[in-house]
């Protein structure tokens, strides 16, 4: 009973802030103006605008997630092999941006790379060209980069640091060298790190719209600055929960072929 009486705060907090909310989402999702049942709002994905922001978005977290992949998994293994106060401070480094608002940090990159920022006004005292890459895809997918970086490494990490020692000097003194260690030892044992890393990245990059919303300069519209169009501006709350529930099928999917995966590798399948 004390057990249960102490997690009434938090159930209170869920139903509040997480249930009542995604019960809207799915009201106004699945009814139109009249409050009569529809699907229509769901089946608007389908038309060339929305698909193609979906699309996009796709294409642009997928890009993201895999070169925050590239770079995470050897700043993972290069923190492993540190010794424990450098390693100690080179991951407080890491987690250092993510205590600064995620909008500061984007508005940051904006004045970084904007025609009149800083990196092009260093280009022309150096007499080098500029660089036009804001308003760009290469300049969201930078931003989800920067931003979402930090959620690959720290669940690699966490994995490659509870490998046993003895089963990498086992593998060697079996005559195993470091590419032959890595593909049959390291990196099969440290998936469930890279499966909850490749999610953690995934997720909120297709479901971002600030990102693009700065640093593509609107020009550059994905399903996310569609459906906080649909809220904020044309105010059609019954489209925008149903692309929604669209974008959550999308998470949901991703999810469960993660712990499918996950799950598969733990059993040894």
């Amino acid at each position: 009973m004390n057990r249960k009486l102490l997690s009434a705060p938090f159930v209170f907090w869920s139903a509040l802030f997480i249930l009542v909310p995604l019960g809207m989402v799915f009201y106004y999702g699945l009814t139109d103006k009249t409050g009569a049942f529809t699907l229509s709002n769901i089946a608007a994905i389908a038309t060339p605008e929305h698909s193609k922001a979906l699309w996009e978005a796709m294409k642009l977290s997928i890009a993201s997630t895999v070169i925050c992949l590239l770079l995470a998994y050897p700043l993972a293994m290069i923190l492993c092999n540190m010794s424990t106060s450098k390693e100690s401070f080179i991951v407080l480094i890491f987690i250092l941006p993510m205590w600064m608002n995620f909008l500061l940090r984007t508005l940051a990159w904006q004045t970084l790379l904007e025609k009149t920022g800083v990196i092009n006004s260093i280009l022309n005292v150096l007499h080098l060209p500029s660089l036009s890459i804001i308003n760009t895809p290469g300049a969201i997918i930078l931003g989800m980069v920067y931003n979402f970086l930090p959620f690959m490494v720290l669940p690699i990490y966490n994995v490659l640091v509870k490998i046993d020692p003895n089963v990498i000097n086992a593998a060697r003194d079996l005559g195993a060298n470091s590419l032959q260690t890595f593909v049959k030892i390291t990196l099969p044992l440290s998936i469930p790190g890279v499966i909850s890393g490749i999610t953690m990245v995934f997720v909120p990059a297709l479901t971002t719209f600030v990102i693009s919303k700065i640093l593509g300069g609107s020009k550059i519209l994905l399903i996310g600055n569609v459906i906080e169009q649909e809220f904020t501006q044309t105010g059609n709350w019954h489209l925008g929960s149903g692309l929604s529930i669209v974008l959550m099928l999308f998470i949901l999917f991703n999810m469960v072929i993660s712990a499918v995966t996950d799950r598969d590798m733990e059993t040894g399948r």
